[in-house]
């Protein structure tokens, strides 16, 4: 490993660090989140089944997003 290694695990494990802050400060507002439309949700009497794949896409299309421009703006 090299410095630039560290450098970037310390940039990703900070803005991780961030983004569960700004969760952590909005999440009552945020309550819509993983109760989107095509997120499926199944309750029977002795079992629950949860599988948020709308809510995967959103946060996959915006992380890919900010990879991106992340990445535009290293250039």
């Amino acid at each position: 490993m090299n410095s630039e290694t560290g450098k970037w695990i310390i940039g990703i494990g900070l803005a991780i660090v961030a983004i569960g802050l700004i969760v952590y400060s909005v999440g009552d507002k945020l309550h819509w989140l993983g109760r989107l439309p095509g997120d499926i949700h199944v309750e029977r009497e002795n079992f629950s089944f949860y599988f948020p794949i709308t809510t995967m896409i959103l946060a996959s299309i915006i992380i890919s997003l900010i990879l991106r421009l992340v990445h535009y703006l290293g250039r």
